[in-house]
């Protein structure tokens, strides 16, 4: 039986809000609760879905750890209307772990994704062991509010192109570009089964929540001493999308967070060092 993430089915739980939570559960013993019985669940980046995740990304955080992605409320596969608020986001993901029955589980958000990871941690720091926040910045830092005009350009239209996406998640320079390529192959290699796009909706209601994130606000750049948990904080050298120095920031303001940068590589580095990035996680997570 072939157990990779490009074969999982999609599966769905319904929470209590009413909301029908596509997902897809990964990971050696799968659904009962592999390695340390604390599964690692995965958010998504701006308009990503099932499908955006690199398999070869999933297949390695999978090799000795349960691994669980999901769409959030009105995204892909799942019902609802997507909201206008990382606070929101964060709280409709408390519903879906609810309702996966997860007591305690360790969270990877990426982009997009590890504002709605920071949320959860600070509202419901008891679900949360251990905390990867990849291609990240912190709430209310100064040059946060939207991206920039070239950034939007490539990913925030109705169609991205190869091109546009390489441009932004890989890094210009030929070992980073070759990674790029095998990246959108896998992203790109399931025919059947695939997850419902994310629609303009969708698309337009995220936007919203990463400018209200960027609004300049000192105060809630102090509110990340609340995450006395362990932390690590991640990103490629060359990000265009939330630039390196927003790493730092983020983990100058927690008091028990790892920085690491990765070399040659820009906002999907951790498709492109896919390997190194799951061993590094894997570390982590076992303390």
């Amino acid at each position: 039986m072939d157990n990779s993430y490009s074969s999982l089915p999609n599966l769905r739980v319904t929470g209590a809000n009413g909301i029908d939570y596509a997902y897809r559960d990964a990971g050696a013993g799968a659904g009962a609760g592999a390695g340390d019985g604390v599964p690692l669940v995965l958010l998504q980046h701006f308009r990503g879905n099932l499908d955006s995740w690199d398999p070869a990304l999933i297949d390695a955080l999978a090799s000795g750890k349960r691994v669980v992605t999901f769409d959030n409320v009105g995204v892909g596969g799942s019902s609802g209307t997507t909201p206008r608020t990382v606070e929101q986001m964060a709280s409709d993901a408390v519903v879906f772990l609810e309702a996966m029955e997860f007591d305690q589980v360790d969270v990877l958000g990426f982009s997009l994704g590890s504002f709605v990871a920071q949320a959860i941690a600070l509202t419901r720091p008891a679900i949360v062991r251990r905390l990867v926040l990849a291609s990240s910045a912190p709430q209310g830092a100064d040059g946060m509010h939207g991206w920039a005009p070239e950034v939007i350009g490539a990913i925030g239209k109705h169609e991205t192109s190869a091109e546009e996406y390489l441009s932004v998640f890989f890094a210009d320079s030929p070992s980073s570009i070759a990674a790029g390529k095998k990246t959108l192959q896998g992203v790109y290699g399931r025919t059947d089964g695939r997850d419902t796009a994310t629609s303009w909706e969708t698309r337009n209601a995220q936007y919203d929540a990463v400018c209200t994130w960027g609004i300049p606000d000192h105060a809630a750049l102090q509110r990340l001493s609340c995450l006395t948990l362990p932390v690590f904080v991640a990103n490629g050298n060359s990000d265009p999308m939330i630039l390196p120095h927003y790493s730092y920031l983020l983990a100058g303001l927690i008091p028990h967070a790892q920085l690491k940068i990765y070399p040659d590589s820009a906002h999907g580095f951790l498709f492109q060092h896919h390997a190194e990035f799951a061993t590094d996680v894997g570390s982590f997570l076992n303390g």
